[in-house]
């Protein structure tokens, strides 16, 4: 599959790039109708820090951190000489520990909120097992390209059991959830998880992490109230910040599910990130240290911090942020080091390379 987000205009080497940048060519003669970038590579293998001890689940079926580098790549089969990844699904009831007084009855895939991260390589088949003791009718709805009998929306009766099988396309990060109305309210309840297609040329290396942003409804007293988190749990990244390593590619697999807001941001303290819209290209679009998403929108981010130290992450809607949805990014030192590596051109006007001014 050819990539489907190229770049307009004419095409450079990376010489004739890097030519711009110094001044070697001149700008005005040269039609470019936006800045380009090339994406950071690998200088070295990926190192994973430790987790720290005692991580607290909360009531759901795989805490937070967890989740961040939880890819379920199914059961692997070969069927008339393709790929087959089989992968089993359940919804059921979890009361998860929101905070210290509230508890919520949500429900889930597997037990845990986002459901399994499942991921398949492009042209994959894949094929989901799926059964409902959720209590109510509830199904999968895959983001992608597949059969209309594949598409997840008619209803699975509770103690029934379906199954969903196509070929994993296009290559992004996508989602599932349930489709069954109010949709709004199965989402809200827990009933989400993303789904990774890698394309057929691999990506650099580079310590993955998913993020997925959400949020909840509860009534205290009468009243309804709204909580927001990542990967499931209000604040859980503010009491426990994720552990990276300074100087490494950090690829963050960021979903939106937040049902209760037309649309948030995402903002990085004290660092920019390079932007792949829907993951669906192998090239950064643009570069930046906020980003505006819809409901269901999601797109990875790929960055590096060249200091130590904690660095905060949240939306930039403050009451978001102050109810849940806030995070820190705890970057040590050791790891790979990528801050020598040739790439991450900038801009050509900008003539940056790696963070360095050339």
């Amino acid at each position: 599959m050819s990539d489907p987000q190229r770049f307009q205009g004419i095409t450079l080497n990376r010489r004739q790039f890097l030519e711009i940048s110094l001044g070697g060519i001149g700008l005005a003669g040269i039609a470019i109708g936006a800045q380009r970038f090339l994406p950071l590579r690998a200088a070295s293998p990926v190192s994973i820090p430790p987790l720290p001890g005692g991580l607290p689940n909360q009531g759901n079926g795989v805490n937070p951190m967890l989740a961040c580098r939880d890819f379920d790549y199914g059961t692997l089969k070969q069927e008339s000489g393709r790929t087959v990844r089989e992968f089993q699904i359940t919804a059921g009831i979890t009361e998860l520990e929101l905070n210290r007084v509230v508890r919520f009855p949500a429900w889930t895939y597997n037990g845990r909120v986002p459901g399994p991260t499942l991921r398949a390589k492009e042209g994959d088949r894949v094929r989901v097992i799926f059964h409902n003791h959720g209590g109510h009718a509830h199904t999968m709805h895959f983001h992608g390209i597949h059969p209309s009998g594949m598409d997840g929306v008619e209803p699975v009766r509770n103690n029934d059991s379906t199954v969903y099988e196509f070929d994993a396309l296009p290559y992004g990060l996508h989602l599932y959830h349930c489709h069954i109305a109010p949709v709004t309210r199965h989402i809200s309840k827990g009933l989400y998880g993303a789904f990774i297609v890698d394309p057929k040329k691999e990506r650099p290396p580079a310590d993955e992490i998913l993020m997925v942003m959400t949020g909840y409804e509860i009534v205290i007293d009468d009243k309804p109230h709204k909580l927001y988190g990542f990967n499931g749990l209000p604040n859980y990244f503010k009491q426990h910040p994720l552990p990276i390593y300074q100087n490494q590619l950090i690829r963050l697999y960021l979903i939106n599910v937040i049902e209760f807001e037309p649309a948030v941001t995402f903002h990085l303290h004290a660092n920019f990130f390079q932007v792949y819209p829907t993951g669906m290209t192998l090239r950064p679009t643009h570069e930046t240290d906020v980003i505006t998403m819809g409901t269901a929108e999601r797109h990875i981010l790929e960055f590096m911090y060249p200091f130590s130290g904690q660095y905060m992450f949240h939306p930039h809607q403050d009451e978001i942020a102050e109810k849940g949805c806030m995070g820190l990014f705890n970057v040590l030192e050791g790891g790979a080091d990528y801050s020598n590596s040739k790439s991450f051109v900038k801009s050509a006007k900008s003539g940056i390379v790696a963070g360095k001014r050339l």
